[in-house]
């Protein structure tokens, strides 16, 4: 990742680019269509696994493929953007995106599904950090802090309209248009950009650290997959533990390849700190949490209540909205009450939240439910930044914010596999009736993940200096 206190694109004194908020406007269309990607395709689940034929576990992995990708090269994909250029990265990024989408809505059945799905996550792992550089480098000043403002919006912004484009997608042309429809958009948007965006200086020289990726991607999609088989085969199955030892190995294997690589992908120092650590934890937890409730609540809403892709979009819409709403008042917030005790107060209002539908079961119980866990969930992904970023030097401002996005998507990646598994019988059931036993336990599971959460969150997060 960058560093956003010294990267700017023209000298003192030199006029901006006569067409940066334009650019912007086309980079944060295409970061809204990777953010869109994963709330789209939660509400177009279940009708994916009836037309194609798919099983939970592979219905699981069109959502974590995607995130684990994305997640696992992100960092691999800053990295290319200094050393070759950012410009060239994010053409090239959102070419291969764009390509993907096409063949996922091709796509007859899960082999094709699924790499289509990982291949739209190595695309989204070069746009997003090379755009965001392009956005740092073109802006100076306040114009640069109102432009980060527009971007950071695009996440909020994107899951709430990601659920109500998912349902009026699926429920009118059908599923398939959920990526095909980033095609036209991807087309255009690359055409543009390929005219608009300068040549800047490539700010860093070296080499890319393929080796860490390809470690890490290993070590995370092992328990991801560990995850996805405990629905199936419980956690003593052989074949599990076996996993879950591998994933274990990697991440030593990345830890230590780390501290030997001339050029490392991630700074391991900053995982000692105490600051970092818990706003990594925060936005996984976070995450992981919001995804599955996308990923749960699809299957709840449409196989076990019978509302169709429209009407599951725009039940999920004040979800998606209060999240906004509570991120926004955190950030007014956390500097009076701390980030410790608002971490704390928003794990336990979720873990409330998650409780209510499987004492209120149905449409009104489970939509009220995940509603006010939304609120908590909200103001978590406040606290992870000011936490992780809080203490940190300016010059180290942007590794650490590629750390954090980088657990981000582990976290979606591992809460879809979490609640699929916990719901492994009532996912299961998608031609029929299903019954609720399988989403009690998973909304239990959000519920205790929550509340233990809460008490590593006050333990972890450093108290506030006085």
């Amino acid at each position: 990742m960058i560093n956003t206190e010294t990267t700017g694109t023209h000298a003192p004194g030199a006029p901006p680019h006569p067409q940066r908020w334009l650019i912007l406007g086309l980079l944060g269309v295409a970061q809204l269509m990777l953010i869109l990607d994963i709330t789209v395709v939660a509400i177009a689940l279940p009708h994916m696994g009836s037309e194609l034929d798919l099983d939970r576990a592979a219905l699981t992995w069109v959502v974590s493929g995607y995130a684990l990708t994305f997640g696992s090269l992100m960092l691999l994909g800053g990295r290319a953007a200094d050393l070759f250029g950012a410009k060239r990265i994010v053409l090239a990024g959102l070419a291969l995106f764009t390509a993907a989408s096409l063949a996922a809505g091709l796509a007859a059945g899960a082999p094709l599904l699924l790499a289509a799905r990982i291949a739209q996550g190595a695309g989204a792992a070069l746009v997003s950090p090379a755009a965001l550089s392009l956005v740092v480098r073109l802006f100076d000043g306040d114009e640069r802090n109102r432009a980060l403002g527009i971007w950071s919006a695009l996440g909020g912004g994107g899951a709430a309209l990601g659920v109500l484009l998912g349902g009026l997608i699926t429920a009118g042309p059908g599923w398939t248009w959920v990526f095909f429809l980033n095609v036209p958009v991807g087309l255009i948007i690359l055409a543009a950009l390929a005219r608009l965006l300068p040549d800047l200086p490539r700010s860093a020289s070296g080499s890319l650290d393929v080796p860490g990726a390809a470690m890490v991607a290993a070590a995370t999609g092992a328990l991801i997959y560990a995850l996805i088989r405990v629905g199936d085969h419980g956690w003593r199955n052989a074949v599990t533990l076996a996993l879950l030892a591998a994933s274990a190995a990697a991440y030593v294997a990345f830890a230590t390849w780390q501290k030997r690589s001339a050029a490392p992908l991630m700074d391991l120092r900053l995982l000692g700190r105490r600051p970092v650590v818990a706003g990594v934890f925060v936005i996984a937890v976070a995450t992981a949490l919001m995804v599955g409730v996308f990923f749960l609540g699809s299957f709840y809403l449409q196989n076990h209540q019978g509302h169709g892709a429209l009407m599951t979009g725009v039940l999920f819409l004040p979800v998606a909205l209060l999240t906004m709403a509570a991120a926004i008042a955190a950030g007014h917030v956390i500097a009076r009450l701390g980030a410790r005790i608002l971490a704390a107060v928003a794990l336990l209002l979720a873990a409330a939240g998650f409780l209510v539908p499987v004492l209120w079961s149905g449409t009104t119980g489970m939509v009220t439910g995940i509603t006010i866990a939304a609120a908590g969930l909200g103001a978590l992904f406040v606290v992870a930044s000011a936490t992780a970023l809080g203490s940190v030097a300016p010059h180290e401002a942007g590794v650490t914010s590629g750390i954090v996005s980088t657990f981000h998507e582990f976290g979606a990646s591992a809460g879809a596999a979490a609640v699929s598994s916990a719901a492994a019988a009532s996912i299961a059931a998608h031609t029929g009736p299903a019954t609720s036993a399988g989403f009690d336990n998973a909304f239990l599971a959000a519920t205790g993940t929550s509340a233990v959460a809460a008490l590593i969150a006050m333990w972890l997060i450093p108290p506030p200096t006085k």
